[in-house]
């Protein structure tokens, strides 16, 4: 039998400490994101339209397992590659892209619920929880040192947005005690929903354009104010004059932001960036559908189910482009 020698005992030392998926970056579960709200719409159109119920379930699931896959993978990254975690972290625009991970924690319960109550209320919890702290951290981080206007891309709404995924499923829960965190997260999201607003829309109108691969992110500006009108029906159970406008301004921005990015697909390459777009619009045929259920008029149906069908060619589109790359080996230049 022949005795390993240095030489192999250092090359095997150098493969055990390689770095896995070290190119993945966090904002990757906005995919999550965008499967699980098309999933809720589905389901809310299927109870007011009639639609196949089973397309919003297996819609559902499918966001479960790419949640469990990326995961895994993240989880990898992060025992072979901290310092890459650690430096995306830290990144002024990257760095509140965590967020991602902890909303899909507050939207699975939509998924879960059927399946296992208990794991949907752990999913929630830990989701809550993660989700207050780490807004906390990020609004501290933003107060206790200079940034560069530039730096306020779309991707700092996400913290606030993430406050206000908490009372989506929260009432359905049915958790005791639980009214004030619902509450104090939804008062906080609108309220800094505001100024974070202004603040990237200053920096859109005097700073330089966003990077072609940042752009996607622009369709971000619509969340809070269409999660917004979501949470706050869900946690007061009715669409009132404020809803509505909030309702309405989703609307309106969203209607800008399509203009913007319409010639997307011809003058920048498929990146995973690009999820940025599924959530917003899978949260705006949500909020279509829940005021079309209110208003009644055919109008606000036809909005609806335009509105869920673009959110579905879109998320279907996207799903299939980053399924191509991942069997081509392209998922490191796709990431990039």
């Amino acid at each position: 039998m022949t005795m390993p020698v240095a030489g192999d005992d250092l090359r095997l030392a150098s493969a055990a400490r390689k770095p896995l998926f070290d190119y993945l970056p966090v904002s990757l579960f906005g995919s999550v994101m965008g499967l699980t709200g098309l999933g809720i719409g589905w389901r809310l159109a299927s109870a007011r339209y009639g639609l196949p119920g089973v397309i919003g379930y297996g819609i559902g699931w499918s966001a479960l397992a790419v949640f469990g896959l990326l995961a895994v993978a993240y989880g990898a990254k992060a025992v072979t590659a901290w310092t890459s975690v650690q430096s995306e972290f830290r990144h002024p625009i990257a760095g509140n892209l965590f967020g991602t991970v902890l909303i899909s924690l507050l939207l699975l319960p939509f998924v879960l619920q059927p399946l296992s109550p208990l794991l949907a209320v752990a999913a929630w919890l830990l989701g809550a929880g993660g989700m207050i702290l780490f807004a906390f951290l990020i609004v501290s981080r933003w107060m206790g040192s200079r940034h560069q206007l530039a730096h306020a891309t779309p991707a700092w709404i996400v913290p606030v947005v993430g406050l206000l995924d908490v009372p989506l499923a929260g009432p359905a829960l049915g958790l005791p005690h639980t009214q004030t965190l619902i509450m104090f997260s939804l008062s906080i999201g609108l309220f800094f929903a505001v100024p974070l607003f202004t603040l990237v829309f200053a920096r859109l109108v005097f700073e330089e354009p966003l990077v072609p691969a940042q752009r996607p992110t622009l369709m971000i500006l619509v969340a809070p104010f269409a999660v917004g009108f979501s949470s706050y029906v869900a946690t007061f159970g009715r669409v009132d004059a404020f809803a509505e406008a909030l309702f309405f301004i989703a609307l309106f921005v969203f209607a800008v932001l399509v203009g913007r990015l319409r010639d997307l697909p011809r003058c920048c390459p498929f990146r995973i960036s690009w999820w940025a777009v599924s959530f917003p619009i899978a949260a705006m045929a949500v909020a279509a559908l829940r005021y079309a259920g209110h208003a009644q008029a055919i109008a606000a149906d036809a909005l609806a189910l335009l509105l869920l069908g673009l959110a579905t060619v879109i998320v279907v589109g996207l799903a299939m482009r980053t399924l191509v790359g991942i069997a081509r080996g392209e998922l490191r230049q796709l990431a990039g």
